[in-house]
């Protein structure tokens, strides 16, 4: 970028005015999109081994996408039209509005896939459940439309997104894809944000973890199932799922255990959480050989929600999607489609409408007053949960764990 400053700098004034691009200003953008092809990115490219064949192949007819989310228009600071400070909050009981579909198709699909999905688990001890869920979450089981060409997303995000340097690498990954594993540009299709196939996996996760599971020579993660299924346990595995151990346990938290002692970085032996009166719902003991393995304290919702403690594959779900709801998800998922409809046992009680900006003025009070909220970022992780409770707990309210409109303006 810097080889094409003086030529942004000339219609720094003419985009700084603009609500959205105008068509002139679109084929501005895609003048310079060119130049830094062939200036910027070309040039690392051929040192990394590309040849010119595969870059001008990958970038046929390649224009910037200019309505794609997260793009900062040269001489503007920010993305423009996202709203994405005002966005609601959501109850976390909103995630699962749509398991059914997950839970219903992975059924099927399990049986149809027996074979394969035995050899997988035994191959990378990843229970076919995980592996089901995950697929029928990230791409509907391959029935979701991925309609973008990877090379557009990647290539515009690498020239105006606002995290430009990573999706630099994806782009140049994406190249090594169609340089030396033989994928055909044609084929690479993406999702807006540049994740592939049926497991969603970003140009860098494919190189390092797809896999070959039919046994044909190539990792097609768009088109094979076996392919499919094979790379999202590969994933899981390499970083470190832990062959034999669950992924947590619904239970129950007495008043003494305060709900602020959750997170991963408050491990404890499930048996000393049990000693502490934390019990598996439904009566159900802890299984045997998980008492001695070390287990966290997860509660998504605080005490407005269902808790849980769950083990370090818990994490493991959190490497795919570094969400709690969405590992949440998949666990749950993954249990129901293989021992049956086990739904919640606590109800997850009616939050308050907050926005983004609200959570995020929340954290930025509960920084100043010390406590380390994970950063201002307007999602409750469980940084903020805790901070959250652990304020409560000093002010000597009942602590929730979790934001609402009062603690909103205790805190202004």
């Amino acid at each position: 970028m810097r080889s094409l400053t003086p030529i942004l700098a000339a219609i720094l004034l003419i985009f700084s005015s603009l609500i959205a691009p105008s068509p002139a200003i679109a084929q501005n953008v895609s003048n310079l999109f060119a130049q830094w092809l062939q200036a910027d990115l070309w040039p690392e490219a051929r040192a990394r081994g590309i040849s010119p064949a595969t870059f001008n192949a990958a970038f046929a007819g390649v224009t910037p996408n200019l309505k794609l989310p997260d793009l900062v228009m040269p001489g503007e600071s920010a993305p423009r039209g996202t709203g994405q400070h005002q966005a609601e909050f959501r109850a976390p009981s909103a995630y699962f509005d749509h398991i059914g579909g997950v839970v219903s198709g992975g059924r099927r699909l399990a049986a149809q896939h027996a074979a394969t999905l035995s050899a997988i688990e035994k191959r990378y001890g990843v229970p076919r459940g995980i592996v089901l869920a995950i697929w029928g979450r990230e791409s509907g089981f391959g029935s979701a439309k991925i309609p973008y060409n990877a090379f557009e997303v990647l290539g515009t995000k690498a020239f105006l997104a606002t995290r430009k340097e990573m999706f630099r690498e994806e782009v140049l990954a994406a190249l090594e894809m169609v340089e030396k594993r033989g994928v055909g540009p044609e084929t690479m299709r993406s999702s807006w944000a540049g994740a592939m196939g049926q497991p969603q996996f970003l140009p860098t996760s494919y190189l390092k973890y797809a896999d070959d599971g039919d046994g044909d020579g190539r990792a097609d993660i768009w088109n094979s199932v076996p392919d499919t299924l094979a790379s999202i346990a590969n994933y899981l595995a390499s970083h470190g799922w832990v062959r034999g151990r669950d992924w947590g346990f619904e239970v129950t938290v007495p008043a003494n255990v305060s709900c602020a002692e959750e997170g991963p970085d408050r491990g404890r032996r499930i048996a000393e959480w049990a000693a502490m009166g934390i019990a598996r719902v439904g009566g159900k003991a802890f299984p045997a050989h998980e008492m001695q393995g070390e287990g966290y304290l997860m509660m998504p919702a605080g005490r407005l929600g269902p808790a849980f403690i769950v083990t370090p594959n818990f994490y493991r779900l959190k490497d795919y999607n570094e969400s709690d709801l969405y590992a949440l998800f998949v666990g749950h998922a993954g249990d129901r489609i293989m021992y049956g409809d086990i739904s919640f046992a606590a109800g997850w009680s009616r939050v308050d409408g907050l926005s983004r900006a609200d959570i995020a003025a929340m954290q930025r009070a509960l920084e100043a007053r010390g406590h380390d909220v994970g950063g201002a970022d307007g999602l409750a992780g469980f940084k903020t949960r805790r901070s959250i409770g652990r304020w409560q707990e000093k002010a000597g309210r009942v602590a929730t764990c979790f934001p609402d409109r009062d603690l909103a303006r205790q805190l202004r």
